[in-house]
């Protein structure tokens, strides 16, 4: 064999954030010059460095290289014993390679943090918190959970008051916070409190926050029962100024007219019935003519009803409007829409017609809206194009009988506002008459 190895140290002890090191001793054993280089195998290669890689050694002589561990101090390197071993390749006798084998022990260390979201919150009869214990240490953590307020004022739950956390990982509570008592009306009050995470015999590590506690009553409350009572007040002054005096004098100027009528009745009847003798041929003349004409009148007739393609007469009808709101779920498949109705069914027998429709995408969502006409694809649009759009049709779009008004939207959202929950919001509202 070309060479013979020896390795100082087979058993270390090394801290996350400091450096052991080794000796390796390597002996030319062989008859030729060689070149032997030093490597590191197994899961302690990624920190661990070897001093010289490559080392030339005469015949008969021998060389020392220093293997040196340094573990970083967070949670990739977790605590306990890693196996390794040093490599020796011999240049002239490449299938004679040597391995010394060892193990490092990795120390444990704990690094706990504790991350209160938000740290100040607002409320009239209780608060929300979101608590974040991270485990940046290398072995797992048991981790106590303790909340109060100096001033006692506060009722604090939080989800879990123990917990195991294991290395690299958080974990996600929930802090709810309730004051003991509630007022109606008041200036806001300021209500701080505190959260400690504990674990074995490292440090506390705490986390300060604050509930704002406003009052009951909306403030926008006494300012509208103050403009309700003006109004009322208004109301009754313009009743009895200008109102109930106008009510009476129109009903005078009534009675003195329906008086009036009367007298004209009773003297055209006296006139009648002194010419009644005289006129009882004309009166038979103009009997005669006026059935006639009451014929001719009614066989008269008016110009046909506009009708729509259905059917329906849509110059008239019972005006209508309503709104489609959407909350379709995010797809990357740009075929995949989902479908929405009227919130109200059309009447039986009834036709649809749209004279005026408004667009709205106030979060400025991706993807494609449709308006459809059973199955049948009437207007299409991009979510990209429009945030608050209008449109006003001269020639109505009408939907007959076993025809349905359906939205559909296919979404998408790159950097949505929401991708916790992937919903695009768009809307279209609709108004025009119901026909037929």
């Amino acid at each position: 064999m070309g060479a013979t190895t020896s390795l100082a140290g087979k058993e270390l002890s090394v801290t996350p954030g400091a450096t052991v090191t080794s000796t390796v001793q390597i002996r030319n054993s062989g008859t030729l010059v060689d070149q032997f280089t030093v490597d590191v195998v197994g899961d302690a290669v990624e920190w661990t460095t070897v001093e010289p890689a490559i080392i030339n050694l005469m015949p008969g002589t021998e060389g020392q290289v220093t293997v040196t561990f340094a573990p970083p101090r967070d949670s990739t390197v977790p605590a306990g014993v890693v196996p390794f071993g040093i490599r020796v390749l011999s240049r002239e006798e490449p299938g004679a390679s040597m391995v010394e084998e060892g193990a490092v022990h990795v120390e444990p260390f704990t690094d706990l943090q504790l991350e209160l979201i938000p740290k100040t919150s607002k409320g009239r009869r209780k608060a929300k918190h979101e608590l974040i214990v991270d485990n940046a240490g290398n072995c797992p953590m048991v981790v106590e959970l303790t909340a109060m307020d100096p001033e006692d004022e506060l009722k604090l739950d939080i989800d879990h008051r123990m917990l195991t956390i294991q290395p690299g990982t958080s974990a996600f509570l929930r802090l709810r916070a309730r004051p003991h008592d509630t007022f109606l009306r008041g200036a806001e009050k300021r209500h701080p409190f505190q959260v400690t995470a504990t674990t074995g015999e490292a440090a506390p590590v705490t986390a300060n926050g604050t509930v704002v506690q406003q009052q009951i009553l909306p403030k926008w409350l006494l300012p509208a029962l103050i403009a309700l009572l003006a109004l009322a007040i208004i109301a009754v002054t313009l009743w009895f100024t200008v109102l109930k005096p106008t009510l009476q004098s129109a009903a005078r100027d009534t009675a003195a007219q329906l008086v009036k009528e009367e007298q004209q009745k009773l003297t055209d009847k006296a006139d009648k019935a002194e010419e009644k003798a005289a006129a009882a041929e004309q009166k038979a003349a103009a009997a005669e003519k006026k059935v006639t004409d009451g014929v001719l009148a009614g066989a008269g007739g008016g110009p046909p009803p506009v009708t729509a393609p259905g059917g329906a007469d849509v110059s008239k009808g019972q005006a209508f409007d309503f709104r489609v709101v959407t909350d379709p779920v995010a797809t990357a498949d740009g075929a995949d829409f989902a479908t929405f109705t009227a919130p109200e069914p059309v009447p039986d027998g009834k036709t649809l017609v749209i004279t005026d429709l408004v667009l709205q995408n106030p979060r400025g969502d991706s993807g494609t809206l449709r308006i459809l006409r059973g199955d049948e694809v009437l207007l299409e649009f991009g979510l990209n194009n429009f945030r608050d759009v209008d449109y006003h049709y001269l020639e109505p779009l009408t939907f007959p009988p076993g025809k349905e008004l359906r939205v559909a939207v296919n979404c998408q959202l790159p950097g949505a506002p929401e991708p916790a929950t992937g919903r695009c919001r768009p809307s279209v509202s609709f108004s025009g008459r119901l026909a037929g």
